[in-house]
């Protein structure tokens, strides 16, 4: 069967929806996620690990579907994923009590799980390092439309009950899989027939925490993606919780947030081969820090307002789509042969930092918006110093 070039407006479109499967997974049902602590006669935090789990089990399973698609490609370890994530959804439907939701959120999770790692590594398969940035600008532009309409997919299903966002991630996990199996061609020229051997995977890992570009880069996208993630995991308590926003609306302020997302990346598109992909990292962890502290300032005030929360969300956000597609672009670029493997250990990274921030925000839970604001300017701190310390110089040496 013929199939489109992976360059081509199908395959880009498809992509776009393989890398948004943890959005739509986490933030489709944020609306409905207080009104679980009700249903499942439950806490906070117990409601809350069904976004930790997910990002787990999402988390660790890369570290399988890495190597994997070195071994045997990308096309076949996708087709697989997309499969496990369709029946854990619909296992999700079937959850009589917060325990089975999350232990089926985390089977859900498996499957996810490939879709970003595997688009990631195909994108770095068919193109060289700065445009890879540009086309990851591009893809996480696109992607931000899957969080923004998400929770407001999510606010309209929140009077048919809780199930039916899990109804709507079946339908999404059905549609990709054919997607796949019609439209993706393997990008990987070169399947490694040792990628699986335990030697070369510790070896391969070996590498790669070895190498001061990628750790630098990879760590430093895990913090400022826990501060996005402390939004993601708090907003809902927040918005609906604290600030009295009914759920239906909820989607409302949840996109202003992602669109100003999507306006970073889209900044990072345009812009990054002018500036430099080293100097827009510098640009959006600063712009982040900045606007974290505002954000934390005014909650620790006990201003609390949308305005106050939203507002500076939104410059956080905006300011993590100039960073996020070139951190990625920058850990990847130099491991072309192992660019599973690397994708799969820079979101494994990425995800634990992310779930550990989003354990925390539930963890940590007072009824305020501080909590979150502290958790998300930490996250931008933490990039900030990780950058100064570990990326800087080199940054500095290449004139970039």
């Amino acid at each position: 069967m013929s199939r489109p070039h992976p360059t081509s407006a199908r395959v880009t479109a498809l992509l776009v929806a393989l890398v948004a499967f943890g959005p739509v997974s986490i933030d489709i049902f944020l609306p409905s996620l207080p009104d679980m602590t009700r249903v499942f006669a439950t806490d906070v935090s117990r409601a809350q690990l069904t976004l930790s789990a997910f990002i787990a089990g999402f988390a660790v399973a890369q570290l399988v579907y890495g190597p994997l698609s070195d071994r045997f490609g990308r096309r076949p370890v996708l087709l697989a994923g997309m499969a496990i994530y369709t029946l854990g959804s619909a296992a999700c439907l079937a959850a009589s009590s917060i325990e089975a939701l999350v232990a089926f959120r985390v089977v859900q999770a498996l499957g996810a799980c490939a879709g970003p790692v595997l688009a990631r590594a195909a994108v770095r398969d068919v193109y060289p390092r700065e445009q890879a940035a540009r086309v990851l600008s591009l893809l996480s532009s696109a992607m931000a439309i899957a969080p923004a309409l998400a929770p407001i997919v999510g606010g309209l299903l929140y009077p048919l009950g809780w199930r039916a966002s899990f109804v709507a991630m079946v339908v999404f996990g059905g549609c990709v899989l054919i997607g796949v199996w019609r439209l993706l061609d393997e990008t990987n020229p070169n399947p490694d027939g040792q990628a699986l051997r335990p030697r070369r995977m510790v070896e391969t890992f070996a590498l790669l925490c070895g190498d001061r570009v990628f750790i630098g880069h990879t760590i430093c996208l895990a913090l400022i993606y826990g501060g996005l993630f402390a939004f993601i995991s708090g907003s809902s308590f927040v918005i609906i919780g604290v600030l009295g926003v009914a759920p239906e609306r909820f989607g409302l302020p949840f996109a202003a947030v992602m669109l100003a997302y999507m306006a970073g990346a889209y900044a990072s598109a345009r812009f990054t081969a002018r500036v430099g992909l080293e100097r827009m990292i510098r640009i959006g962890v600063g712009a982040g820090l900045a606007s974290g502290l505002v954000l934390a300032g005014l909650a620790l005030a006990r201003v609390q307002t949308i305005a106050a929360v939203v507002l500076p969300s939104m410059a956080i956000f905006g300011a993590l789509g100039l960073s996020l597609p070139n951190t990625i672009a920058a850990a990847l670029a130099p491991h072309g042969r192992i660019a599973g493997s690397a994708s799969a250990l820079l979101g494994f990274v990425q995800m634990v930092t992310g779930a550990s921030f989003g354990w925390a925000v539930g963890r940590l839970h007072d009824g305020t918006s501080f909590p979150m604001a502290a958790l998300m300017a930490a996250g931008s701190l933490g990039g900030v110093l990780i950058h100064l310390t570990l990326l800087r110089p080199r940054a500095a040496g290449a004139g970039n």
